[in-house]
């Protein structure tokens, strides 16, 4: 891939990783739809987007550097001490709980689904499944916001849980949602914020839940990953500005996402989806 492509990729993973797009879905269909000479069945297509997710991966642990430290340090000393007592503990538990269906089924169905990157009329085809995933979940919560009697913005979110107030069960449902992301066109984000909407936490919430979620996710991808670059005869240092592109984008847009979910929702999401999908499945024949 030429420099340009390289920068434009990164540029398009950085800006739709954390929006609940599918970055995997525009990098596969995007390059396609504009026949822009991306090739997602080469070999090295798929550690080179890894190394952009590094990127992201990398961006949100800044963002919640202050948090993560305290996760650790508690996982630590629960694993240590045998048993939780604070709720950075806890929270670190439920983390786990959370990332384990995700991590499994990639583990054991990695060679699979990485054979779907290669095909970007699939990919079209779960984008518009992504965006009846998100307006599902916010069909379901507006519903459940009616149930509760709840009006203003700042009233509702006021009525669903945070976090630390999830169970273990619930935590472990959020993770199965995330388990779709491994197919292409599924956004990690946007399924796991849908999870999270279904397990009763609010909007904001659920967007600090799936990103918490996709940190360790995303950087054991790039570790499974990336170490095959070396051998693919790839641009290693053009691929690597291309990871520190999407991260500093990445940053940029989880902070604006952060704020966005304190007053929005899924909806103008679920819509982008659905059009950009069917427009794929119309142009890629």
């Amino acid at each position: 891939m030429s420099t340009a492509l390289v920068i434009f990729l990164a540029a398009l993973q950085g800006s739709t990783e954390l929006f609940p797009v599918s970055s995997l879905g525009h990098a596969v269909v995007v390059p396609a739809i504009f026949n822009l000479g991306v090739d997602p069945a080469a070999p090295s297509f798929v550690p080179f987007l890894a190394l952009l997710h590094v990127g992201t991966g990398v961006a949100l642990l800044v963002l919640y550097r202050e948090q993560w430290w305290r996760i650790i340090q508690g996982f630590i000393r629960a694993s240590i001490r045998g048993r939780i007592e604070t709720s950075d503990e806890r929270l670190a538990f439920l983390l786990v709980v959370g990332t384990i269906p995700a991590g499994v089924i990639g583990f054991l169905l990695e060679n699979p689904l990485k054979s779907l990157f290669a095909h970007p009329r699939t990919a079209a085809a779960f984008l518009v499944v992504n965006g009846a995933i998100l307006l599902a979940a916010e069909l379901l919560r507006r519903r459940e916001e009616r149930r509760r009697g709840s009006t203003e913005r700042a009233q509702r979110e006021q009525r669903f849980g945070t976090i630390e107030d999830l169970t273990y069960t619930r935590a472990g449902l959020v993770g199965l949602f995330q388990v779709a992301a491994l197919l292409p066109g599924i956004s990690r984000s946007g399924v796991t914020m849908a999870g999270g909407l279904v397990a009763g936490l609010s909007h904001s919430e659920a967007v600090r839940f799936a990103f918490l979620l996709a940190t360790p996710i995303i950087l054991a991808a790039g570790l499974l990953e990336v170490p095959q670059l070396p051998g693919s005869g790839a641009p290693l240092g053009l691929y690597t500005v291309g990871a520190v592109v999407a991260g500093v984008i990445a940053y940029a847009s989880a902070r604006f996402l952060v704020r966005y979910f304190e007053i929005g929702r899924l909806d103008p999401f679920a819509g982008y989806c659905a059009a950009l999908g069917v427009t794929g499945l119309i142009v890629l024949r």
